[in-house]
């Protein structure tokens, strides 16, 4: 069984601001899927070939070619705010502890 201390742990990673009543759900929804999980782990696998995906995967990406860099004048003028020596400035996207 999930506890409180563990939802409010994965509610601060997921950045979840919960009311006790979805609180009480999420705990009872995460407990259902665990269950499934100790099912799953019941099953005897003996024998079963080890598999990453059920389909092959290939690369079909292009070879990294270089190729002509855009202006300066182009990128500054779609940056949120650019500097006189042609830097850009973006908001931050990480937050700082």
């Amino acid at each position: 069984m999930i506890d409180a201390a563990q939802i409010d742990h994965l509610a601060q990673l997921a950045r979840l601001h919960l009311t006790p009543e979805e609180r009480v759900s999420m705990a009872e929804d995460l407990g259902r899927v665990l269950g499934y999980f100790e099912q799953l782990g019941e099953i005897d696998t003996t024998g079963v070939e080890e598999m990453q995906r059920p389909v092959t995967l290939v690369n079909v990406l292009r070879d990294d070619q270089p190729g002509e860099a855009f202006p300066v004048a182009v990128v500054t003028a779609l940056a949120p705010e650019s500097m006189p020596d042609g830097h850009v400035r973006v908001p931050r996207t990480v937050e700082a502890d």
